[in-house]
């Protein structure tokens, strides 16, 4: 099965659809990464005081908050991947198409923020790479 191409057109008639998913991926990653920092700070500070855990419901809760926000993640990559984009970054909500340009098959890239897709980017390389399309 042969991977479907899409031209910038194509792309920038997505964004509508795409930057609230992409929007929702970002913060549920922060969040995420937030309170797995601080369920580390609190498992170390737990440990270095002889390993008492003060409020195991609060600690089960927030155990619980980090593999919902796993699961909405899953579920907003998964919905990235359906409309035919690949997530790169979610810190910078990057997502590449793929697409030609000059009749090389590229990646079309477009970042949370920007209004359509303005770059591209050889298959090898990356976002640092990235050249305004034509």
């Amino acid at each position: 099965m042969s991977q479907r191409l899409f031209t910038r057109e194509e792309v920038d008639e997505l964004i509508p659809a795409l930057a609230p998913i992409v929007e929702r991926a970002m913060e549920s990653h922060r969040q995420a990464t937030l309170l797995q920092r601080h369920l580390r700070e609190e498992q170390q500070r737990i440990g270095s005081s002889g390993g008492r855990l003060v409020d195991q419901r609060d600690w089960k809760a927030r155990a619980e908050r980090l593999d919902g926000l796993a699961i909405e993640v899953r579920e907003s990559l998964h919905a990235i991947q359906e409309l035919g984009g690949v997530t790169k970054d979610l810190e910078t909500g990057l997502v590449d198409f793929p697409g030609r340009v000059a009749g090389e098959t590229v990646n079309l890239c477009w970042r949370h923020g920007e209004t359509g897709v303005r770059f591209w980017h050889r298959l090898d390389e990356g976002f640092a790479q990235r050249k305004p399309l034509p």
